[in-house]
């Protein structure tokens, strides 16, 4: 009987290390467009001083403030660090964290002509606090979300899906980032394929969506948790892998995508292609994660940039797989370059 307190590890063959190493190599110059929720992560750091006097909570004094993409804006980061030339669509606010990302994106060469910056809209922003007591390790001790007041209108929704089509026809894949706050739907990303000109070339398509996987359909692929898959059908998967196989292949019937990598955390991934048997990719790296935030933009973004230069579905998810077990240990919202991705590769 199999120990299931031993996480299963992925094996790589030398020809499989082969292919996945000539995959990567085509990432420099490939061209992406990123439609999505554009998020700013903020990591404030500091040295935990003392009880407070006024309530039973830590005071802590800061030492240092970041500001990093998160949401989507983090899955265009992780493109843009493998080589990918990225065009950016989302929205941010005329605010500090707006700013801060857009700048930071300029400054990697990534178009934003196409971001939007409507007056009075907040740029979602999720800051956490991290305390660390004496020369210990800092730990996050509570996280603030700022939100905008309403999710992006339809207008300016339809306005970043009409870009998305023009810009299309040039790109290897389109990665639809839908973390709820308006900048897509279900309904746009309809709209967007029957746009698409007659005869034109069909870049994948691929979704990463926070809340509403099941609304979407004909797409080539998804790459949810098994925690979102158990919040769309209102179900629990716990060991019992087979509630989860039962569950991917009423998305992949009903909604018809061609494929459906669902991340487990330290069970690893599955991945789930029309015609198929589920294909179970074991860890890769350790098991002990050091920060798992973000690590699912990490795993789209590679996922994606794979299928876009021609991987077949189930070396894009060995790829993204790899790159899931690098991210998660490093600390904070993280990327993974296309450097590291093959050296990791290469050691197997």
């Amino acid at each position: 009987m199999a120990d299931l307190s031993k996480p299963d590890f992925m094996q790589l063959r030398a020809a499989d290390r082969a292919r996945l190493l000539r995959i990567t190599a085509r990432f420099a110059g490939a061209s992406l467009v990123v439609l999505g929720d554009l998020v700013a992560d903020e990591f404030v750091h500091g040295q935990i001083a003392r009880i407070s006097r006024e309530a039973p909570v830590l005071i802590v004094k800061e030492r240092e403030r970041r500001i990093v993409p998160g949401g989507g804006a983090n899955a265009a980061n992780n493109l843009a660090d493998l080589g990918v030339r990225i065009r950016l669509l989302g929205a941010a606010g005329e605010d500090e964290t707006g700013e801060a990302l857009v700048d930071y994106f300029r400054a990697k060469g990534v178009g934003v002509e196409d971001v939007l910056r409507p007056k009075g809209y907040r740029t979602p922003t999720k800051s956490r606090i991290l305390g660390a007591l004496g020369h210990g390790r800092a730990q996050q001790i509570v996280r603030l979300d700022r939100e905008p007041a309403q999710p992006l209108g339809p207008s300016l929704r339809r306005q970043l899906t009409a870009a998305a089509a023009r810009l299309l026809d040039q790109a290897a894949a389109l990665l639809v980032s839908d973390y709820g706050y308006g900048s897509t739907s279900a309904r746009e990303v309809e709209w967007l394929k029957r746009a698409r000109p007659a005869g034109s070339r069909r870049a994948p398509l691929t979704l990463d969506s926070r809340y509403h996987l099941r609304q979407y359909a004909g797409v080539a692929a998804a790459t949810p948790n098994e925690q979102e898959i158990e919040q769309a059908f209102g179900a629990s998967v716990g060991e019992q892998v087979g509630v989860l196989h039962r569950l991917a292949a009423r998305i992949m019937a009903r909604q018809r995508f061609e494929a459906l990598l669902v991340t487990r955390g330290a069970q690893g991934m599955i991945l789930y292609q029309a015609g198929n048997r589920p294909q179970s990719l074991g860890l890769f790296g350790s098991a002990e994660a050091v920060d798992v935030t973000g690590a699912g933009d990490t795993v789209i973004a590679i996922f994606t940039a794979a299928l876009g230069v021609g991987a077949s579905f189930l070396d894009a998810a060995r790829l993204a797989n790899c790159a899931g077990g690098l991210v998660v240990m490093k600390s904070g919202t993280a990327t993974v370059t296309a450097s590291e991705l093959a050296q990791a590769i290469r050691n197997g």
